[in-house]
């Protein structure tokens, strides 16, 4: 609020008459409007990263979901997030960024509009996709627009109000869902969005600024097709592993079709005349290491919620509200965390906290992989501080490594492909560490049919998906309360397996955050 009370000052100093101290102060509160505006938006945005995981449960039982289907839920909004980050960028560069926020936050507001009405699996997931390409239009403009509209001194300000407004979104997600979900149907944390949509756009069409047009210049429409293409295949590969057999053409054909498809991407980007993703970004250590910390840190952040979701609520009897609130261990470390990094810095180079931050996050999902249907809730507690402090010191260091290493001719898609590494964290990352969980309930589950009379034998391995996600009601309704035993024993194999999976990969992230320390001196 200094950077506040100096502009104040300043705007009393320099006016010299009633007209044009009238005139500023209508700027100066142009200005708080607009970073009102698009604080309100990154928090909306954020709070959708969170909130959803908390329902995913009572989605699952009202509208049938399998295991794959929820992953859907997921993944549709993160990859159409990713796909798109960078061209959302582009066309505000070029068309303007209020006309092209605008849009997207009508066509994100229709998504969350649609997923509220949704009474089918399908219709769900399309409107995710929805709100994911309404919410790439949106997320690379919010500071854009806010850098635009305040002068140098005031920008370190209103950029960090930005930033914790996001980041206070995505802490309250999982409690705001809690609260909602205690008193309304799922379909309330997509209603949510249309007030704070409302609000958002009054204020956007009042008091934001048009930037000026940038030059013209071809878009990357072939880049965006392949990319977007690329992602869909490969994650529709992965989620179908995990409801069938690998060796299957149903998973085996969108794989390699989804792998052609990346490869002729990255080909592609050599030669576009406007590539959306700059290869030559891929030659700086400190950008590569910031989004591979992005990509490991969200997919161990989403597998997480994900199970912690499915066996605090279906497995041991939560309450929505409970769970949100326990997952308070996690978020408010995290938000704290998030604010206090930037002063760790005084202290500490950028490269040991982003490094520290990956060991304590590697450290809590390892012992969150541990948690079962017994467990006490003491040790998920520990697991989730880790889990908020470590992706807190990691996550605004790793960016500001990322985009201070990035050449300033391409820094506007830098943000972007840094941002989509983000999203193809939750969507990919969530995509294999399902089908490593199916497969180890699979193997688990398959002990247990062993036992049972033959007669059933055909009924209870149909209800694999299932018992690999956590319907465990729909389990016993069908064979009874004598196999419930079995049944979270193959639903804690699939969920420790695919978080130790996940585990790894943050020791990967580990390893690449020390090797980028390195390249830092």
């Amino acid at each position: 609020m200094s950077s506040r009370r100096a502009a104040d000052r300043e705007v009393s100093q320099d006016a010299s008459s009633p007209g044009e101290s009238g005139g500023q102060r209508a700027v100066v509160r142009a200005r708080i409007f607009t970073l009102t505006a698009m604080c309100l938006a990154q928090f909306m945005l954020m709070l959708d990263v969170t909130i959803v995981n908390i329902a995913l449960p009572s989605m699952q039982r009202e509208l049938h979901l399998a295991n794959s289907g929820l992953e859907w839920v997921i993944s549709a909004y993160s990859l159409s997030l990713a796909a798109l980050i960078p061209f959302g960028g582009a066309l505000g560069d070029r068309f303007g960024r209020k006309r092209w926020f605008l849009t997207g936050l009508l066509v994100f507001t229709a998504g969350s509009i649609g997923c509220a009405l949704s009474s089918s699996g399908a219709m769900l997931v399309t409107s995710r996709a929805v709100q994911g390409i309404g919410g790439a239009l949106m997320v690379t403009l919010t500071l854009s627009i806010v850098t635009l509209a305040f002068p140098q001194a005031q920008r370190a300000w209103a950029i960090g109000l930005w930033g914790s407004l996001g980041g206070l979104g995505f802490g309250a997600g999982p409690l705001a869902g809690g609260l909602l979900l205690a008193h309304f149907r799922w379909s309330a944390i997509f209603w949510v969005n249309v007030p704070l949509a409302l609000v958002t756009l009054l204020l956007t069409w009042r008091f934001v600024q048009e930037s000026p047009r940038g030059q013209a210049g071809s878009l990357d429409i072939g880049g965006v097709v392949l990319s977007g293409l690329g992602l869909v295949g490969l994650v529709y590969g992965l989620i179908g592993a995990a409801a069938g057999v690998w060796a299957s053409p149903k998973v085996i054909a969108p794989l390699v079709i989804g792998l052609a498809l990346l490869i002729g991407f990255v080909r592609w980007e050599r030669v576009a005349p406007s590539p959306m993703m700059p290869l030559d970004l891929f030659g700086s250590v400190g950008f590569t290491t910031g989004m591979s910390v992005y990509f490991f840190n969200y997919l161990a952040l989403n597998g997480v919620m994900f199970y912690m979701a499915l066996l605090y609520q279906d497995v041991k009897g939560w309450s929505v509200l409970g769970t949100g609130l326990s997952w308070l261990f996690m978020n408010i470390p995290f938000v704290l965390a998030s604010q206090g990094a930037a002063k760790l810095t005084r202290f500490a180079r950028p490269g040991v906290i982003v490094v520290t931050g990956a060991i304590v996050e590697m450290s809590g999902v390892l012992l969150l992989s541990q948690v079962g249907a017994s467990t006490p809730f003491a040790l998920t507690a520990a697991g989730f501080f880790l889990l908020g402090l470590g992706p807190g010191l990691m996550t605004p260091t790793a960016t500001h490594m990322a985009m201070s290493d990035a050449p300033a001719a391409v820094a506007g898609s830098a943000s972007g492909v840094l941002n989509a590494s983000r999203q193809l964290g939750s969507s990919v990352g969530l995509a294999v560490l399902g089908a490593l969980g199916a497969a180890a309930a699979g193997r688990r589950w398959a002990d247990t049919v062993a036992g049972l009379p033959a007669g059933i034998h055909a009924q209870a391995e149909a209800l694999l998906p299932a018992v690999a996600g956590g319907r465990l009601s729909e389990v016993t309704a069908q064979l009874g309360e004598a196999v419930r035993p079995g049944a979270v024993d193959a639903f804690t194999a699939g969920s420790r397996t695919a978080l130790l999976a996940a585990g790894v990969c943050m020791l990967i992230c580990v390893l690449i955050a020390v090797r980028g320390l390195r390249h830092r001196g």
